[in-house]
């Protein structure tokens, strides 16, 4: 399936659950998901069958990449037999998983037994202090570098590490994160802190271009190009000199990619969204459990990336002049990241 500006659809994240363990203010700022917060009933979130059947679907469409995320994923019981089941499924050639990486040591071993062959951890600063901020609860690292250690001894390798980066709030501990990691097998990720959905206060103000990190690592680290995998890879990718470790830039908002974005989403409670900006998504749920058949749920969501026209960061300027007349953009992990 192509888009309305010939892009193929690649690319699939699942949002499995919408609850999590952290509260990082670029995400689930406590001061809005507090203790009263309601979250969705899990009689609402898709069940592991119904994502198994969505995502047959999305295969036959070109997908080949998938990636469970949340919420945090390993808040939600029983995950390892939904990778089981997708791992099934003919034509998926990239099975991943996004984790904060709280849960992931006592889970690891299981998820590589179900079939899971990678896994990327959110690591915002190696920094104690600034991490124990970062995810809004005070929340020590220990636990986090401990499942990216498991993660490696059961074979999850390599692993990546997402680090949104902040002026004036982590920017200034990013070279730590490098050096703690140089050397190492691991990806490591540094994501400009973008404008998802409405609740995180984004100010460009606290942008740090990918340029200004690349130039500021580079300093310190011989970076050596490295060749997209393929059309639309997102993370501009170097290698550190001699080692096995890498270091990518995730510039959403310095230099949009939207021209070759492969990605759609899928809500916890079975809506598909074309963009991570989007303002809304289309009710997958309510025909699958009304007893729609494949034919038809393929048209559905056919139709609805055959129409697609989104652009998002490339028009970033121009769609803050009219958003009010919008409806709210979905949150991130809603949709997961």
């Amino acid at each position: 399936m192509r888009d309305a500006f010939n892009r193929p659809l690649r690319d699939l994240r699942i949002s499995v659950i919408d609850r999590c363990n952290f509260r990082c203010p670029y995400c689930m700022p406590k001061e809005t998901y507090g203790d009263d917060y309601q979250f969705l009933p899990p009689a609402d979130y898709l069940t592991f069958d119904e994502v198994t059947r969505l995502v047959r679907l999305f295969v036959a469409g070109g997908v080949t990449k998938v990636r469970l995320t949340g919420g945090e994923p390993l808040l939600r019981p029983g995950l390892a037999e939904l990778i089981a089941a997708l791992t099934r499924i003919p034509g998926i050639e990239d099975l991943a998983l996004t984790t904060n990486g709280y849960l992931l040591a006592e889970h690891a071993a299981a998820l590589r037994a179900a079939g899971l062959r990678r896994v990327t951890v959110s690591l915002d600063s190696i920094d104690e202090e600034v991490f124990a901020r970062m995810n809004g609860l005070g929340i020590p690292i220990d636990r986090v570098l401990a499942g990216i250690a498991r993660a490696r001894e059961v074979g999850l390798a390599p692993v990546k590490l997402n680090a949104v980066v902040q002026r004036g709030v982590n920017d200034h501990t990013v070279l730590d994160l490098v050096r703690r990691f140089a050397g190492e097998p691991v990806a490591i990720r540094f994501i400009e802190y973008m404008d998802v959905g409405n609740r995180n206060g984004w100010d460009p103000a606290g942008v740090v271009p990918s340029a200004e990190l690349k130039a500021a690592i580079e300093a310190e680290f011989p970076l050596h190009a490295v060749a997209a995998a393929y059309r639309g890879e997102v993370a501009q990718r170097y290698r550190i000199g001699g080692t096995a470790t890498e270091v990518g830039f995730v510039s959403s908002i310095s230099q949009p990619f939207c021209s070759d974005c492969s990605r759609a989403r899928l809500s916890t409670d079975g809506h598909f969204y074309t963009c991570l900006f989007a303002w809304q998504g289309t009710d997958l749920r309510t025909p699958l459990r009304a007893g729609a058949g494949d034919a038809e749920l393929t048209a559905l969501l056919g139709g609805v990336w055959q129409r697609r026209v989104d652009r998002y960061s490339e028009e970033r300027a121009e769609v803050a002049r009219f958003t009010g007349d919008r409806q709210r953009k979905v949150e991130m992990y809603q949709i997961g990241g």
